[in-house]
């Protein structure tokens, strides 16, 4: 939110805090659905956690408490959650974490929860989009304890929550699925004990009591899984990882044979958010995958559902989504949202897709004459209608009696059922931003409230359950869009442990979800200092814009990226690359239909971009350039030319140095300017006036605000150059005929002839001030030129809005390389390894395994080393190079470490040297002279 709204945050007493909502409802059957009886126990963090205290408070709901993760206040204390600025003392409770390290501690931690909600009073517990979110086991123990869950109930949770349970719940009621393998722990039962007397030894063995195995008219496999049942009830393993690992290693081997050339997904039944997945192409890989995917999702433990899914992986594919929500009879979708746009199966920017947005766009491309575009949006209208239909029928089969999320992909004109997620999602605010619900009595139609939180909503179903009447959906707004900004670097590495400084505040039409970090002091008006933890999310806040239209949608966001100032103290986001980005698709069509596959070949190509800017030495360019037009002016003309040049040089080099620098803003202007230059002959010519682009630059760069501080704004005497030179324009178009391209007008102005009525004195003067203020803007062309070498415009949108990714861009070690160009390595000896990021180290891949390395190991290049586990996300490193361990400096697993700290001495198979600064140099200089060719004459 932008702001906090205002809550009597120290006051329990129920009648200060009233519903704003159903208070002032007309009747009396609206008003008995108020909610102001409620107490809740908040469970999770991030943003969610502030947007739920607000509703909440809306409700009137007066006793709102909150968990505080020990983890948080002692490890991070600078990291310390905003919310305490608006909650009274009493109402925060301390645990050591959320969820606990072990299964132990998972258990553990359930019970002081409720302990918690027992003597503090709190009748229900929201858990947000935290792990304990879709827990079945933590809202099963709530249930038991007499406590309500604003989420679905455990009978949910289970038949829709576990994802091989979702699958066959979703073949069962005709919903589409992808193919692959949903039972493998039953296979593996089945292949150790095929015999269903070996099965019964087995149960008996273990004390489990199983009828359905003594009962030859059910089917084994069925059988199997009321073991299975039986033995997670009794926390006893049935069979090893290892025994797991071989039945998926076995899978893959058929799965692989059926499908030459395609690759394989294994899935995690209790992940999500891109937790607990990995993609394999060989059989050989599975058991190691599996052992990853069990420790991410923490089921390593004694009795833990290990079961993973084996799905075919459909690599240029389309995630979508629907949101619903029901009360456990009926179920309602309120759209779909696009979630394509990912890396690392994490979620980078959600777009609403609804059936009056596409109406509309479909009408504008028919009326437009772009018939593909219709077809390929009519497409898009029918596979919503039919997600929405399947979300729905499914949603009813699981008893839903809250908000989920139906997942599914898209692949041409199919789609296929992926998994539900029985809990509100980050991104839920971009359907409940287009949709309200309106709940209708059903004695008198023109009796109705209306609903516009999806949190609400939540809590309304916990409440009242099936007093509450299926709603209408009510349209809001026809398109939002929905942007993560993270604590990534500007490769999208996690970059915890940043401070964050300053932010500016939130401009007209800005949605930000931001924890309240920027809540700023009551007493001093300044902005708080912020520290990014590593232990949790890396979401720092959600930016979000609505519109008309989705390209109204998608210019608010941009603009909100361009205005945006974000600055600290080691901190490291994608705010940069978010510009970028949605820039991107803006200047081609904001209905693009970009895959999953997207954003990596995306961000190698914005590497290539930095790789080529960085081998040019602009000062000199221009220098040169100034030089070459000092050269050419006559005698008597020169000094004056070399004095207007001086007099231009920061006003043309600032915003192209900030280009040259975050090759992300260069992408940006790249997108934005693709058609106000060609290039021909290998030289460019503008199509537009560069004055203009110019002007633009410094407007795309955020560098035009006058109140801004000097470091940050046009300097005011580059500021008056400029608009001299764009009102000299403005009154010229006036003179000039109606419709003149640039290149007719500056075709024009080369001529000796007047034109446009101006006598010959004047058309004199005009002549010569177009050569001065056009003067030195031929460093521009060394943008477009950049592209050109590096192929920017070969990632380019089809007709039918499919994006085309040039093959040389899905090299994986291509994209490793450029990766390392947007972020060098840290500085190291050259007998060191050290951490690539700040996280917490683990020296094994599982605790019951042996380290990757140890002293004397000699490691092959590529191979494992170590863990870094940071924002919940286990990330594997390899060895940069071949080399031998002399040394382990860190003797333990599970220690906090920094980027850059050294892990490992080493001995390295071929010692690298890095080249000579002066070599450097004049690489540089020689690649920057190849430029100026193309650019002086």
């Amino acid at each position: 939110m932008t702001t906090p709204r205002p809550v009597s945050a120290y006051d329990d007493n129920p009648m200060v805090h009233r519903d704003r909502r159903l208070a002032q409802a007309a009747s009396a059957w609206a008003r008995s659905f108020a909610c102001d009886d409620m107490s809740v126990l908040i469970v999770c963090r991030g943003p969610i956690r502030k947007e739920a205290i607000e509703v909440f408070r809306e409700m009137g709901i007066a006793r709102v408490g909150m968990l505080l993760s020990e983890r948080d206040s002692i490890v991070f204390p600078r990291a310390l959650s905003p919310e305490l600025r608006m909650m009274d003392p009493r109402h925060v409770h301390a645990v050591p974490d959320y969820t606990g390290a072990t299964k132990d501690e998972r258990v553990q931690r359930i019970e002081q929860m409720i302990a918690i909600c027992r003597e503090h009073g709190y009748q229900y517990v929201f858990a947000g989009y935290g792990f304990m979110a879709e827990d079945a086991e933590f809202v099963r123990r709530l249930e038991e304890a007499g406590l309500g869950f604003i989420g679905p109930c455990s009978h949910t949770q289970t038949a829709a929550g576990a994802k091989d349970e979702a699958k066959r719940t979703a073949i069962e009621n005709a919903v589409s699925v992808t193919p692959g393998v949903n039972d493998a722990t039953t296979r593996t039962l089945l292949r150790l004990h095929p015999e269903r007397a070996a099965l019964r030894a087995l149960a008996k063995s273990h004390k489990l009591e199983v009828p359905e195995l003594a009962d030859e008219k059910t089917p084994l496999a069925a059988a199997v899984e009321r073991l299975l049942e039986a033995s997670y009830r009794r926390q006893v393993d049935l069979y090893s990882i290892d025994e797991l690992a071989e039945t998926l290693r076995l899978e893959a081997v058929k799965l692989l044979a059926d499908q030459p050339g395609r690759r394989f997904r294994l899935k995690a039944i209790g992940g999500g958010g891109g937790k607990g997945q990995r993609i394999f192409e060989a059989a050989a890989q599975v058991p190691g995958l599996v052992r990853e995917v069990l420790a991410e999702v923490k089921a390593t433990g004694v009795g833990d559902n290990k079961n993973i899914l084996v799905e075919l992986n459909i690599e240029q594919t389309r995630h979508n989504e629907i949101q619903i929500l029901g009360n456990g009879e009926w179920c309602i979708a309120l759209g779909g949202r696009d979630c394509s746009l990912q890396m690392h199966e994490q979620k980078l920017v959600e777009v609403s897709v609804t059936r009056e947005g596409l109406d509309d766009a479909i009408a504008e491309a028919r009326a437009a004459g772009d018939d593909v575009k219709a077809k390929a949006l009519t497409t898009d209208r029918g596979i919503l209608e039919r997600m929405e239909a399947e979300a729905e029928r499914f949603g009813r089969a699981v008893k839903l009696d809250s908000a989920s999320t139906f997942e599914c992909i898209v692949d041409g004109d199919h789609h296929y059922f992926m998994e539900v997620n029985t809990r509100i999602q980050v991104e839920h605010r971009v359907s409940e931003l287009c949709y309200a619900l309106r709940f209708t009595n059903p004695d008198d139609s023109k009796d109705a409230f209306e609903v516009q939180s999806l949190v609400e909503c939540m809590a309304l179903i916990a409440r009242h359950k099936a007093r509450l009447p299926k709603p209408t959906r009510v349209l809001r707004e026809r398109a939002a869009i929905e942007a993560r900004l993270n604590a990534t670097d500007r490769a999208l590495n996690p970059a915890a442990g940043g401070v964050i400084v300053s932010w500016s505040d939130p401009i007209a039409g800005e949605i930000r979800d931001d924890q309240g970090i920027c809540i700023k002091n009551p007493d001093t008006g300044l902005f708080m200092r912020y520290r990014l933890a590593g232990a949790y999310d890396s979401i720092v806040a959600l930016l979000l814009a609505t519109g008309a239209s989705r390209r109204e949608s998608w210019q608010r966001l941009v603009d909100i990226f361009r205005r945006t100032t974000l600055r600290g103290i080691d901190l490291a986001t994608n705010l940069e690359f978010h510009y970028g980005l949605l820039t991107w698709f803006l200047s081609r069509d904001p209905w693009a239909k970009p895959t999953t596959k997207f954003v990596v070949p995306y961000l190698t190509l914005v590497g290539l971009l930095a790789q080529e800017a960085q081998s040019v030495d602009l000062d000199h360019a221009f220098q040169q350039i100034a030089r070459a037009v000092a050269s050419g002016a006559p005698p008597e003309g020169a000094g004056a030319t070399r004095a207007v040049l001086e007099r231009k040089q920061t006003l043309h080099e600032r915003p192209m140095l900030q280009l040259i620098e975050e090759p992300h803003y260069l992408s940006a202007w790249l997108s934005q300017h693709r058609l106000d230059c060609t290039i021909e002959g290998g030289r460019v010519a503008w199509q537009r006036n560069p004055v203009v682009v110019l002007d633009e630059t410094y407007h795309l760069l955020h560098l035009d605000t006058p109140t801004a501080a000097a470091a940050h704004r046009i300097w005011s005497h580059d500021r008056d150059l400029l608009d001299t030179a764009l009102g000299f324009y403005r009154r010229l178009g006036e003179r000039a005929p109606g419709g003149i391209s640039w290149p007719e007008l500056d075709t024009c102005l080369g001529s000796d002839e007047p034109a446009f009525g101006i006598d010959a004195a004047t058309w004199a003067r005009v002549r010569s001030a177009h050569a001065g203020y056009q003067l030195g803007l031929d460093i521009l062309a060394l943008l477009p030129l950049i592209a050109d070498k590096v192929g920017f415009y070969e990632l380019r949108l089809e007709r039918d809005l499919g994006v085309t990714i040039p093959e040389r861009l899905l090299d994986p070690k291509l994209q490793d390389a450029m990766r390392k160009v947007l972020v060098p390595p840290p500085v190291t000896k050259a007998d060191e390894i050290v951490a690539t990021m700040g996280g917490t180290f683990y020296a094994q891949e599982a605790p019951t395994l042996p380290a990757f390395v140890g002293k004397g190991a000699h490691f092959e290049k590529g191979a494992p080393l170590y863990i870094i586990e940071v924002m919940k996300m286990f990330n594997k490193v390899h060895a940069p190079f071949a080399g031998t361990v002399t040394d382990v400096l860190m003797p333990t697993s599970g220690v906090v470490v920094r980027k850059g700290q050294p892990l490992f001495k080493v001995t390295p198979d071929e010692i690298v040297v890095e080249e000579d600064p002066k070599e450097k140099a004049a690489r540089i200089r020689a690649n920057t002279e190849d430029y100026l060719r193309r650019i002086v004459a």
